[in-house]
């Protein structure tokens, strides 16, 4: 009993020592994703379907297979489509607005929050609203511009990746500016 009290001292003695040492652990800062945002050089697009706007250098605008008017404008490195429809108007304002608010509505299961900001330049004739949808969505950005008589015009954002709001904030927060430029410098 005696050599085997002995034993186990000396093995608590050998963790003990082991574990030791005069070496503090130093805490490492906290770090952040470097991302290489685009240069943001506008220059004026215009659209065979009789609209322009400020385009932003890495916005790259593609046409749809099958519509006249519609299209995709890739995002480039930031790896995003802003899914543009155009809708000439045959009915009420009221229902092309309620069926974009109610594709809007389609993501409240997963949003956090849907903030919406309203366009309106009466000189140009341009009317819409911008929704961003906080929140692991599918879609963070949706919006309206129309010209309320002829011309209705939704766009629809999605990155090519899993919905991890923390993770795409940077690259939102910098797209929203060209989307909300976008709504600002359109013109009919």
């Amino acid at each position: 009993m005696k050599r085997s009290s002995v034993l186990i001292f000396l093995g608590l003695m050998i963790v003990i020592i082991s574990c030791g040492g005069n070496d503090n652990p130093i805490p490492k800062p906290p770090t952040y994703l470097e991302l290489d945002m685009p240069d943001r050089t506008y220059s004026m697009y215009t659209d065979s379907c009789n609209y322009s706007f400020e385009k932003p250098a890495y916005f790259e605008v593609n046409e749809v297979r099958g519509s006249e008017c519609n299209r995709d404008i890739s995002f480039g490195k930031l790896n995003g489509t802003l899914h543009l429809s155009v809708i000439d108007m045959d009915t009420s304002l009221a229902a092309y607005v309620n069926y974009a608010i109610d594709k809007v509505g389609e993501h409240k299961i997963k949003a956090t929050a849907i903030l919406d900001t309203n366009i309106i330049r009466d000189e140009s004739k341009v009317y819409g609203t911008f929704f961003e949808l906080q929140g692991n969505v599918a879609s963070p950005f949706q919006f309206y511009v129309t010209d309320s008589t002829e011309r209705f015009y939704s766009g629809v954002v999605y990155f090519n990746s899993r919905p991890n709001y923390d993770s795409i904030l940077p690259s939102l927060n910098f797209v929203k500016k060209d989307l909300l430029h976008f709504m600002n410098t359109i013109e009919w």
